[in-house]
């Protein structure tokens, strides 16, 4: 199971999807700036391959630093923005002020840049921003609509970043960590139009009754708040290419279980909705598979990506991949022949260092045996606490790429045989 989630991480590395998507060099400037997880080795790649001059600044995660020799790295915090992230957006912000038309910028973005990349809107504040973000991964709201409201909120986002650079050329690389795909929902789209509103994003706000600081609210009343709508001329020398994204690294880990004799099934490279739902349905699948040979027949692995939410109820330790994991666990009730692992393909789940873990038909046999409760540490949102009690964590570092969430639910086939460890 660990070499599926080994094969979907490796795809995405930015030193092998990267340097095919190089544009020629500029008569002027090549600045390059850039916000993610993803974005320092991002950097590194671009600077391996590029013979020209270069110059610029990217932001990345604590702990996801690469060395750079011509490309300044800064690392802040995720997924609260800091005042590191701050003061590295507004070096951006002058890097690329004052371009010409012959300058080409590069931006690298990947997930997390959505906080890495954080430069208050018109009469905001650091701490409005940070208010508004640790409210929203609170709510349950999705990654889309999260992404939504922090458009409106910044004078980056949403488009900004690359009307900034007009007249220069600018290509952005992206690395998707988002169901879909969709450009503007990552990193919150800073060199992309975004043709959602405003009253969009107050429609979120009250969807699911979040509170939010005055500046924040009378932001989102005025024109101040409308990000870069398509169709401005500001952007007309902007372009996007997609280097990786979750499908690719799924194709990935289903042709490492080929080689291995399991038959793959893709469900979806975009799954959302409550992590504890997701698993209880993936769970009747499994079974449905594991019972009746439909809608599938075993041995098979069932590979899935996307980002789950997680609406929290408790105080536990936890994140979208283990309450996905605890919640099929629950669900599968020690089922014969089926193991699962979760994880998220940038090596952190939630606000812990740890990317996922791994479950097999014994999981909770154990967990009852060293006086754990599954259904309750389900309740309590504690599914790190859960899989690290039985040692069942997968720890990877930092794995300097994001590509989203990885599931895989292996079936074995025949009768009696003995189980593989995962």
């Amino acid at each position: 199971m660990c070499s599926l989630f080994d094969a979907a991480v490796a795809a995405a590395q930015p030193a092998l999807c990267l340097p095919p998507h190089l544009p020629t060099r500029p008569k002027g400037r090549t600045i390059v700036i850039g916000a993610g997880k993803a974005s320092a080795a991002m950097a590194r790649a671009l600077e391996d391959h590029w013979d020209g001059p270069l110059e610029g600044l990217v932001i990345t995660r604590y702990g996801y630093e690469v060395p750079c020799q011509r490309i300044q790295i800064v690392q802040a915090a995720h997924p609260v923005p800091d005042a590191a992230g701050l003061r590295a957006t507004q070096r951006i912000q002058e890097l690329v002020s004052g371009l010409t038309a012959d300058d080409l910028v590069i931006a690298l973005i990947s997930g997390g840049g959505s906080s890495l990349l954080v430069a208050p809107g018109d009469g905001l504040t650091l701490q409005d921003k940070q208010a508004v973000n640790t409210a929203l991964l609170k709510s349950g709201a999705t990654i889309s609509e999260m992404n939504c409201v922090r458009r409106h909120l910044s004078a980056v986002k949403g488009g900004r970043l690359a009307a900034a650079c007009y007249p220069a050329v600018v290509l952005t690389l992206l690395i998707s960590d988002v169901p879909g795909d969709n450009p503007i929902d990552i990193a919150s789209g800073p060199t992309v139009a975004d043709p959602t509103t405003c009253a969009n994003a107050r429609a979120i706000i009250d969807r699911y009754r979040i509170e939010l600081p005055p500046a924040v609210r009378a932001l989102l009343q005025r024109a101040e708040g409308e990000s870069i709508k398509p169709g401005d001329a500001r952007l007309a020398r902007a372009e996007t290419r997609m280097i990786t994204a979750p499908q690719m690294a799924l194709e990935a880990a289903a042709q490492v279980a080929r080689a291995a004799g399991l038959t793959p099934y893709i469900l979806g490279d975009s799954l959302e909705g409550e992590a504890r739902d997701l698993g209880k349905a993936l769970a009747g699948i499994a079974r449905q598979v594991a019972v009746h040979g439909q809608p599938f027949q075993a041995p098979c692995v069932l590979l899935s990506g996307g980002e789950s939410t997680v609406t929290l109820r408790g105080q536990g330790r936890g994140g979208r991949n283990v309450e996905f994991l605890l919640a099929l666990g629950v669900a599968l009730d020690g089922l014969a022949g089926v193991y699962a692992l979760a994880g998220d393909t940038d090596g952190v789940d939630g606000a812990e260092e740890i990317a996922g873990a791994v479950l097999a038909p014994n999981t909770l046999a154990r967990a009852w045996a060293a006086g754990i409760n599954p259904g309750a540490s389900l309740d309590a949102n504690d599914g790190h606490g859960f899989f690290q009690a039985l040692g069942d964590s997968v720890i990877t570092g930092p794995t300097l790429t994001n590509v989203n969430d990885f599931r895989a639910i292996l079936i074995e086939g025949g009768e009696g045989g003995p189980a593989q460890q995962p």
